[in-house]
């Protein structure tokens, strides 16, 4: 692998420090007790890197969410790590009945409120639910989405009724990378939270196919992850959501037994295959 490229996220690194840290500085400087909580100083540092960078990666990877999520969301969506909602500007009005943001970072739901508002999802009327748990926490998810909505969904695969406490879509962008137990929290979501014939749509970086690029992401991810509110860069998530299998699996790991009733999976176009941050999306439907 050349150098230049095993060194190449130093220059993102120092972008982000650089527009993030007299904002955190100050918040520090008000309270200085943040110094003792480590985990609370990521975050402020991580919204105030989402405030420079948040809309320049959404353009850059624009027809990509078009293609994944403008293309097939539909129903009740639950976009889990919603950063400043962004995702809400790629829902139909006319297929997607609820937006519900999970964002962990409470100082992130002012522009995710900005954002849905803008596409038309207002708190008011129902269609939009902010959320600050985790994606682990399953519970506080499923109370949220038995909410009583103000339109009922109309599903592309039929005409059956809603059930109760259940997402038709679930959106991960650029998320699973900082979830404390990510096989066990995507488990959780596709058994408990993504409704049968429910789709999970993916775009995240992921465990690289060739071996000297992981090593490279290994040897980086400790670092990474302390400024970036726990960013892993050699997690192979591609393959844990590909592996999830139904209950009462004999785990013989026959594709009759998978928890996925067909999918899609493809990388993204033209990316140099030395990339530390290797890209994978897909689509999943749940048997």
């Amino acid at each position: 692998m050349k150098l230049v490229n095993a060194f190449s996220l130093l220059l993102d690194l120092r972008f982000a420090i650089v527009s993030a840290f007299i904002p955190t500085l100050k918040s520090v400087l008000l309270n200085p007790l943040l110094l003792f909580r480590p985990g609370q100083l990521s975050r402020i540092f991580m919204a105030n890197v989402w405030v420079k960078f948040g809309s320049g990666l959404d353009e850059g990877i624009r027809e990509i969410k078009r293609g994944l999520i403008e293309a097939n969301a539909y129903g009740v969506v639950l976009d889990i790590g919603a950063g400043h909602g962004h995702t809400a500007r790629y829902l139909n009005q006319a297929r997607v009945t609820r937006y519900v943001a999970l964002e962990p970072n409470k100082l992130m739901h002012s522009e995710i409120r900005a954002r849905a508002n803008e596409a038309g999802f207002f708190e008011s009327d129902g269609r939009l639910i902010i959320l600050g748990c985790g994606a682990e926490d399953t519970t506080t998810i499923l109370k949220a989405l038995d909410e009583p909505n103000a339109r009922t969904p109309t599903s592309p695969v039929g005409d059956r009724r809603q059930q109760s406490g259940r997402a038709d879509t679930i959106i991960s962008v650029l998320t699973l990378c900082t979830v404390p137990e990510p096989e066990k929290t995507i488990a959780g979501l596709a058994r408990d939270v993504l409704k049968s014939g429910g789709q999970l749509l993916y775009y995240e970086h992921v465990k690289s196919p060739r071996e000297d690029v992981v090593w490279w992401q290994k040897f980086w991810t400790p670092i990474w992850s302390m400024a970036f509110d726990g960013c892993k860069l050699d997690r192979p998530t591609d393959r844990w959501i590909m592996k999830l299998r139904g209950e009462g699996v004999d785990g013989s790991g026959d594709v009759e037994g998978s928890m996925w009733r067909e999918w899609k999976e493809w990388g993204k176009e033209g990316e140099d295959e030395e990339c530390l941050f290797w890209h994978s999306t897909g689509k999943f439907v749940k048997r």
